[in-house]
């Protein structure tokens, strides 16, 4: 049994080797998701409110393409594991996207509204108090 092999226009000695493929596929994803997180940046400061779920795509492309990018986030994480936490919460494969979105809520209610003031806390304690 033998092998057929196919002569492409490129195949010879100045043929791209297929790591150099990999580094422009790697290098045009992180491009892609950088100008979807440009993008998202932007769009999040607009009011049309669809600028968040842009810029987590461009960061979970650039996160997935990028190990350096990684490397800087896990070091963001360290050092700021509060205002994290809820992103890393969305990069899963199955996001909270209700639990997160309460969470902060709360903790933005609880920055800016005195003690009494707070709806949020009033509902879900009528709504999810647990029932004997």
């Amino acid at each position: 049994m033998s092998l057929v092999t196919f002569r492409t226009p490129l195949a010879g000695p100045a043929a791209p080797s297929p790591s150099l493929w990999r580094r422009l596929a790697r290098a045009g994803l992180i491009a892609v998701g950088s100008l979807l997180m440009v993008v998202g940046a932007i769009g999040a400061v607009l009011p049309w409110h669809l600028g968040l779920p842009v810029l987590l795509v461009g960061l979970i492309v650039v996160l997935r393409s990028s190990m350096n990018a990684r490397r800087r986030f896990i070091g963001l994480q360290r050092r700021h594991p509060r205002i994290v936490f809820p992103i890393r919460r969305l990069l899963r494969r199955d996001p909270e996207l209700f639990a997160v979105a309460w969470q902060q809520a709360l903790r933005i209610e609880r920055m800016v509204l005195p003690r009494t003031w707070r709806p949020a806390r009033r509902l879900r304690r009528r709504w999810f108090r647990k029932r004997a």
